[in-house]
């Protein structure tokens, strides 16, 4: 059966995005990086083929590209895809745990930040994530506004936080006069973006501000608890 005949729970690259990619079968995985089988056999049958080429998934891995192309409807690019995805899942097996970057003050926060944000012409909100050793595990953007603010919603705001399993979150935003000074609307989101962490157990360590080599935190000025 053609994979497009399948249901759409059961086609390999729907399935990821709706069960993730753990719930897919090496035969599943092999699929879709093939993306479409041959006239007489769909992409899984094809996958099948590859899979039991040399007595499995070990085996594949000893396979070259050369290897590949012998099977039937293995053409050079679906060969060199195969032996490109297992060589990068090797080199990510095999490379070293980076150290993580701790940052356990305002003023390690917003030097960490500082010289990207002080020169913004536009108001740039970001969410900086951390782990329960508060170190970094990443930082994304939530919101871009004008010179005088950037909106900011609770949802979108904590959702790279959830999507990332951040223990701790620290946000910060630059004010592009330079001056870092709170306004109203600053102190009133960051009061809602306590109390939603509080909800969710995500702790909000700190807001800090950026303004022109100098910046406000929030926590140190007692406007967070």
């Amino acid at each position: 059966m053609k994979i497009k005949n399948l249901p759409l729970d059961e086609r390999p690259v729907e399935k990821v995005f709706s069960c993730g990619k753990y719930a897919l079968s090496n035969t599943e995985l092999i699929a879709v990086l093939l993306g479409s089988g041959m006239k007489d056999k769909s992409a899984i049958e094809l996958a099948e083929n590859v899979l039991s080429a040399n007595g499995g998934l070990r085996g594949l891995s000893e396979l070259e590209s050369e290897d590949l192309m012998k099977i039937p409807g293995i053409g050079p690019k679906r060969a060199a895809s195969i032996v490109c995805a297992l060589e990068l899942g090797r080199r990510v097996a095999t490379a070293p745990k980076e150290r993580k970057q701790k940052l356990r003050d305002p003023g390690s926060m917003a030097e960490y930040f500082m010289e990207d944000m002080r020169y913004l012409k536009k108001e740039f909100f970001k969410v900086l994530l951390l782990n329960v050793k508060m170190e970094v595990i990443g930082q994304e953007t939530v919101s871009v506004g004008e010179l005088s603010g950037a909106p900011v919603h609770p949802r979108e705001t904590f959702e790279p936080a959830i999507r990332k399993g951040a223990a701790a979150v620290c946000f910060v935003h630059n004010h592009p006069s330079g001056d870092p000074k709170p306004s109203k609307d600053d102190l009133d989101i960051t009061r809602r973006l306590v109390e939603c962490g509080d909800i969710l157990g995500i702790r909000v360590v700190d807001h800090i501000i950026i303004g022109d080599g100098i910046y406000t935190s929030l926590r140190r000025d007692g406007y967070i608890i």
